[in-house]
């Protein structure tokens, strides 16, 4: 199998991620090349049997170069995909003190759906998301981290 990941990320923890995943990936025998999006024509992606991208959430949202880029990406309808972003780690609601409930957050933090919209838009299918926080804008990821890729990595269908 072969797995082509592209990712946006800007201040080094989506490149983080990307390598973990990577590594854990090769201890299956998968093979997995890790572009920036400014290292790809997203109209000449390798071709592979699946593609990751990710991106950085920057107010709600993917980071506008990714968006730029998942738009113009040219895939064959029903190529498959997966996203793993790397968001904010949401706070408590500075009124009440209380943690957001998921349906809450999916009013803000809109960086998988958008991307979603945009990649089924061409006919791709997607077979897995998940997110990775970081701790602040700039990071450091979220303690245990690696154990969050590891989880999203037995989620992704080996065989082509």
């Amino acid at each position: 199998m072969k797995i082509e990941y592209v990712h946006a990320s800007h201040y080094g923890n989506g490149a983080m991620v990307a390598e973990e995943f990577k590594r854990q990936m090769a201890t299956n025998g998968v093979v997995v090349d890790v572009h920036h999006i400014t290292r790809l024509s997203p109209d000449k992606l390798p071709p592979a049997d699946l593609y990751l991208f990710s991106s950085p959430g920057r107010m709600g949202k993917p980071i506008g170069g990714a968006r730029r880029f998942l738009k113009d990406v040219v895939l064959a309808a029903g190529t498959r995909y997966a996203i793993l972003t790397t968001e904010v780690r949401p706070r408590t609601d500075r009124k009440t003190g209380k943690m957001l409930t998921e349906q809450e957050l999916g009013r803000y933090q809109r960086v998988r759906p958008i991307m979603n919209e945009i990649l089924e838009s061409k006919g791709l299918v997607r077979i897995a998301e998940d997110k990775v926080y970081v701790t602040a804008p700039k990071g450091p990821l979220e303690e245990d981290w690696e154990n969050k890729v590891e989880a999203f990595v037995r989620r992704i269908p080996i065989a082509a």
